[in-house]
């Protein structure tokens, strides 16, 4: 059984990624928040830090990209192999972002399942990398994802990971597990699921729902308790809140030369919004911190936190 930490733009770069695997264990792949596609002369992968080898030496990381037209997929995914030396590559069709969504990227283009195919077609005909590709059920319907799943079934894919919404829900509702048994079986191709497994029960019920599935990709679970994927494989934890403490000021202490601290602040807060589940935070207690716009008050209140409700 593997567990992948899931892409999520802005929070998942390498700092959090190494961060993350230095303090805890169970994680087994990443991938990569979006990178766009473009033509070779308008690529510039060497400023993509996020894919720089000496920032992913902690645990197997693909590459995920983000586009709609066939020849950009391969001329980026070759100008990334001579650079870095990938092999294995991700199709983001998935991302609801309303910005994405409108320029008929990411789940605004699964309606198109011609123009998905002709990606997957030029990509597995042109060059020999593992392709992969992370999708929703549909944008408005699960049956613009049913549509593709027919149209790939033929090309060798890596896997495919599915959330179980439309993009349209954006991440409202409940996953539709129903509909994620039928995509499983309109596919020969491995599937990795992703979507709301916030504890060890939600894993359990969904495992024994679908014991085929081997692959297990967690987002909001594990920003909200780094120590899900131990809890899963049943690994010690030990002293939670002294392995937090240490984990959270090596995260700050890593990122505040970089982004300094009016940025370090921001994303703070944005990881708040997570830990508040961990610790059980009242709302209230939630929205007086995020109100804080001093780095040090900031600082000494989320270990104040911490250290009274750890």
């Amino acid at each position: 059984m593997n567990i992948w930490l899931a892409p999520l733009h802005g929070i998942t770069n390498y700092i959090y990624r190494n961060c993350l695997c230095r303090h805890f264990a169970g994680i087994d792949f990443f991938m990569t928040p979006f990178f766009p596609v473009q033509e070779r002369n308008k690529l510039n992968v060497r400023n993509w830090q996020d894919l720089w080898p000496q920032h992913n030496t902690y645990c197997p990381t693909i590459p995920q990209l983000m586009g709609n037209k066939p020849s950009h997929f391969v001329e980026t995914m070759n100008l990334l192999h001579e650079v870095y030396g990938y092999e294995s590559y991700n199709w983001n069709l998935g991302c609801p972002v309303s910005q994405v969504v409108h320029r008929h990227r990411g789940c605004g283009f699964m309606p198109d399942a011609e123009g998905v195919e002709a990606v997957v077609r030029q990509v597995t005909q042109e060059t020999s990398y593992r392709f992969s590709i992370k999708m929703r059920l549909g944008l408005h319907a699960s049956e613009e994802g049913l549509r593709i799943l027919e149209r790939l079934e033929p090309y060798p894919l890596d896997f495919i990971v599915i959330h179980p919404r439309l993009g349209e829900q954006m991440y409202e509702g409940v996953p539709d597990i129903e509909m994620f048994a039928r995509f499983c079986e309109h596919t020969s191709h491995k599937i990795i699921y992703s979507g709301d497994v916030f504890s060890v029960e939600d894993y359990q019920r969904l495992q024994q729902r679908f014991p085929a599935v081997q692959d297990w990709m967690l987002g909001r679970g594990l920003l909200r308790n780094p120590f899900l994927a131990e809890e899963i494989k049943g690994l010690t934890v030990g002293d939670r809140k002294a392995r937090f403490l240490k984990y959270y000021q090596h995260w700050v202490a890593t990122l505040l030369p970089l982004r300094k601290e009016r940025s370090t602040l921001s994303n703070l807060k944005e990881l708040w919004h997570y830990y508040a589940f961990l610790f059980q935070l009242p709302e209230e207690e939630l929205r007086k911190l995020l109100r804080m716009d001093d780095f040090e008050r900031f600082m000494d209140a989320s270990l104040q936190i911490i250290s009274d409700k750890g």
